[in-house]
């Protein structure tokens, strides 16, 4: 059976699968990442993992993997293959994309940002489908965002469209990693909320999850730390509402699991903040952590089908 390797690699965990030609699941796993044993060993764990999914290919189906699609976290160079830049792997300048082709025989590979991939597979098969324009946003230990266009993600022209985790939201607001001050990720994604109300209730082992119970249960203390978190969010959301104009908000990542915890005050907020903007529907995810593996698929059947084309 002709079939493709889908690979998500997330900062501890790795996922993947093969996928038939319908998009369906023929086999999946899960491994570690590995990232305590250093760079080096992460980058030999995918490539382990990619040629056991390619060997179990060939004893199940009988031939090669057709391609394989592999996202990857950080900075990407999609065209030249290379993972860039990724802090929590600590690897910088990795040429993936012509390592795993060579392990792999010489199987075509595309490689994808974590992010723009589960994108890709919200927007096509998820809770984007049928949105000519959506912008897809998890809100999980950081916020990034996956901007699509007729069934495409765009990637910027450097490979950086979507970091709206990095819009300045509060001038002068609290410092994050990227040099900025007030970014919208140190306020709205699940650890700054996990943070916030670890904090507020004086509780170390506090998360983000205990607030949105807290929430629900009334204490005013989380309703506070949730209100902030669902401000900033909403401010980020108008401001890309303003320069995008999606047809559809996909929110998805740790904070959505809150269900209507979450997605009933923010499409207030975010109602009462539009002026002359045409106000989007705000949606949860649909795919959850399995979007990237997904999307990893769609990335190596669309390799196949340019290299049909040309």
């Amino acid at each position: 059976m002709r079939h493709v390797i889908a690979l998500d690699v997330g900062g501890t965990g790795m996922k993947a699968a093969l996928v038939g030609p319908d998009g369906e699941l023929l086999h999946e796993a899960r491994r570690d990442t590995g990232r305590d044993r250093g760079p080096d060993a992460v980058v030999a764990s995918i490539l382990d993992f990619a040629d056991a999914l390619r060997a179990h290919g060939l004893a199940e189906f009988g031939e090669q993997a057709a391609a394989a699609g592999v996202a990857v976290p950080g900075i990407v160079d999609t065209e030249k293959g290379v993972a860039v830049y990724a802090a929590n792997l600590g690897w910088s300048g990795v040429p993936l994309r012509d390592m795993l082709t060579a392990r792999l025989g010489g199987t075509p590979v595309a490689l994808g940002h974590d992010v723009r991939t589960g994108g890709l597979a919200e927007g096509r098969i998820g809770a984007g489908q049928g949105a000519d324009r959506f912008l897809f946003m998890p809100l999980g230990t950081g916020i990034a965002g996956a901007i699509g266009i007729n069934g495409v993600i765009e990637p910027g022209a450097h490979g950086s469209a979507g970091e709206i985790g990095h819009v300045v939201i509060r001038p002068g607001g609290i410092p994050c990693g990227c040099g900025q001050r007030g970014c919208l990720e140190r306020l709205a994604s699940a650890s700054a909320v996990s943070l916030a109300w670890a904090e507020a209730s004086g509780d170390p082992e506090a998360d983000a999850a205990d607030c949105a119970r807290a929430v629900a249960a009334g204490d005013p203390r989380a309703v506070a730390v949730w209100q902030e978190a669902v401000d900033a969010l909403a401010d980020g959301l108008v401001m890309a509402v303003t320069l995008l104009d999606p047809r559809t908000l996909i929110i998805g990542g740790g904070l959505a699991e809150a269900g209507e915890t979450l997605f009933t005050p923010l499409r207030a907020a975010v109602k009462e903040r539009v002026t002359f903007q045409k106000l989007p529907t705000i949606v949860p995810a649909a795919l959850g952590d399995t979007a990237g593996c997904l999307g990893a698929g769609l990335l190596a059947w669309d390799l196949l089908a340019t290299e049909v084309s040309a």
